[in-house]
């Protein structure tokens, strides 16, 4: 798998709706081609404290000014143009969240292919092997470079990269 884009949302609480930012990296022919981040008004618009303070560090204040997830998927969907699959560590979250998001705004969700770097991993590295299977440990396991966990970006990228290693053989 050559080209595809690497995708990651953050939540602003339980909901899976409440999408809060998004990041993306578009690789094409296995190189990165094009990076995508904004910050997004979160529905239902709340942040929980322990999301804002322990996990990604976004408050209401960082997306006072953002738009919503409906408007912010249609510059990203220029992204995906040309039935590019998608990739996510921990696809199960990240997918539901955006499959919430389309049903919340009325929005024909276009059945991506969707692959998960997390699921590859837990299929091909013996778990001795890895101290866990979290994209931190597994970017570290593949020495690749990353940091800022819970960046939408920084995950997206460290997606990227760890898809590059795990599927290519794809």
């Amino acid at each position: 798998m050559r080209d595809f884009v690497a995708i990651d949302v953050e939540t602003a609480n339980n909901h899976p709706t409440s999408i809060c930012a998004v990041g993306a990296i578009k690789i094409v022919d296995g190189c990165i081609d094009c990076k995508f981040y904004e910050m997004v008004k979160p529905e239902p618009e709340y942040f929980n404290r322990y999301f804002t303070e322990h996990v990604h560090g976004i408050s209401i204040i960082d997306v006072e000014d953002a738009r919503n997830f409906k408007e912010v998927w249609t510059d990203l969907h220029n992204l995906i143009i040309g039935d590019l699959p998608l990739v996510a560590h921990n696809k199960k979250f990240d997918e539901g969240c955006i499959m919430a998001a389309f049903r919340m705004y009325g929005m024909d969700y276009p059945d991506y292919k969707f692959y998960c770097t997390l699921q590859k991993a837990r299929r091909t590295i013996p778990r001795q092997m890895c101290s866990s299977y979290s994209l931190p440990s597994l970017c570290n396991f593949f020495a690749i470079p990353f940091g800022n966990h819970h960046n939408a970006l920084a995950d997206a990228e460290g997606a990227a990269k760890l898809a590059c290693v795990l599927f290519s053989d794809d």
